[in-house]
């Protein structure tokens, strides 16, 4: 079995006996450094990395290759990825560059398999008379039209 093979089966085999959490990136460099990205239902601890570092180390053959280890966490800057990922954010604010960079943002209200729905709130000209009217309206974004997203951090 080849290096990366096995590191995979070898997280595989630790997110098995933890469903609460699930791979966003497994990285190999030439120099075999592996750095795994891990994201959770309920969030990432520390100890969770260090259990999913231990599950690779522990049961890799250094004397056979070479390598180390990195864990951690999808930070709040890096995209969300995979409907999961979307899923455990329902509620915040994100921002969505879309396959024709164009942007939206709002609130992510729904998540399935196939598409996001946001609630996007903002102001218009009126379509009678003058003035400014507040429109709030859901728009469904397929995955496929998505380029990037990302959790908006509001201070």
């Amino acid at each position: 079995m080849d290096f990366k093979t096995e590191v995979s089966r070898l997280i595989n085999e630790f997110l098995e006996t933890r469903p609460d959490l699930f791979l966003v990136e497994l990285k190999i460099s030439a120099s075999s450094d592996i750095t795994v990205i891990l994201d959770g239902d309920n969030g990432v601890t520390l100890q969770d990395c260090l259990d999913a570092s231990r599950a690779i180390e522990f049961n890799m053959d250094r004397e056979a290759h070479d390598f180390s280890v990195q864990v951690m966490s999808a930070g709040l800057s890096e995209p969300l990825e995979s409907p999961r990922q979307f899923r455990k954010n329902i509620g915040r604010e994100i921002e969505v560059v879309l396959q024709d960079s164009s942007k939206i943002e709002g609130e992510l209200i729904t998540v399935d398999e196939d598409k996001i729905v946001i609630k996007l709130e903002y102001r218009r000209p009126k379509l009678i008379g003058k003035g400014k009217e507040d429109v709030v309206e859901k728009r469904e974004i397929p995955y496929t039209e998505i380029n990037k997203a990302l959790v908006v951090i509001k201070f």
